[in-house]
């Protein structure tokens, strides 16, 4: 298994509640990193993304042991597991209903790369020449996006940002986008974050992270210039920022 240096970090920004979420497990044959971002008023969204969180790491000894024989079937039962685990947790707590949460998992095993993701909080994977891909966000802005009708730097500030196209609720309606890719590279860098921290950090930015060293200052600077650059309305952001190494 590789060796992954990683920092992380979590604010609320210009919010009264954090409803942000991320939670990480080392294992000798894997890695993995689940970030969330809760949605549906303060106690309902912090709760589901705190719930999901702590619910799909629970089942990380169970269904890692899997994730390199049938890597895409297993993130989908896990996933499945996870969202029954959390509705379990509200304890028939009405909140449930209108507790929604995004989610950003990545697994790094020897063999496979694998992200899962509801929303638009994103995983980036980048070298240090470029950004080689992004989750694509379950949102209105990335429809417009991939129709040719808005840009990559202006997806963030759009005025239908919020607006969701998939998220996770106890109701499982949703189903994440999962994809397998090739084994992680020496060098390479892997960001997971919420949109409190991409809507405000720039392409180049993304890239510097994935040259600078691995130390958590670089990482707050990058959060602290997001924050500035939302102008006193920003959203929560989170991010974990690891490097094989």
């Amino acid at each position: 298994m590789h060796k992954i240096s990683f920092h992380q970090l979590t604010s609320a920004g210009d919010r009264a509640y954090n409803q942000d979420y991320m939670l990480n497990k080392l294992d000798s044959n894997y890695a993995l990193f689940v970030l969330a971002d809760g949605l549906g008023g303060h106690q309902a969204g912090e709760k589901a993304s705190r719930f999901f969180c702590h619910s799909f790491i629970q089942y990380a000894t169970k269904y890692g042991a899997l994730i390199n024989s049938a890597p895409k079937q297993t993130v989908e039962k896990w996933f499945n597991d996870a969202v029954a685990m959390m509705a379990d947790a509200f304890q028939g707590d009405p909140v449930a209903y209108d507790a929604y949460t995004t989610c950003a998992i990545l697994i790094i095993t020897d063999t496979n790369v694998i992200s899962a993701h509801c929303g638009d909080s994103r995983i980036y994977r980048i070298n240090q020449k470029h950004i080689v891909w992004r989750t694509k966000d379950h949102s209105i802005p990335q429809r417009l996006f991939d129709e040719g009708e808005l840009d990559e730097h202006k997806m963030g500030t759009h005025p239908e940002q919020n607006q969701l196209t998939k998220s996770i609720n106890i109701t499982n309606k949703f189903q994440p986008d999962i994809h397998v890719y090739p084994p992680a590279q020496r060098g390479e860098t892997f960001i997971l974050c919420s949109d409190g921290f991409w809507e405000f950090t720039k392409e180049h930015e993304f890239v510097a992270l994935a040259t600078v060293e691995m130390d958590k200052i670089n990482l707050l600077k990058q959060a602290k210039l997001a924050m500035f650059r939302a102008s006193g309305k920003s959203d929560n952001l989170t991010a974990q920022w690891l490097r094989i190494e």
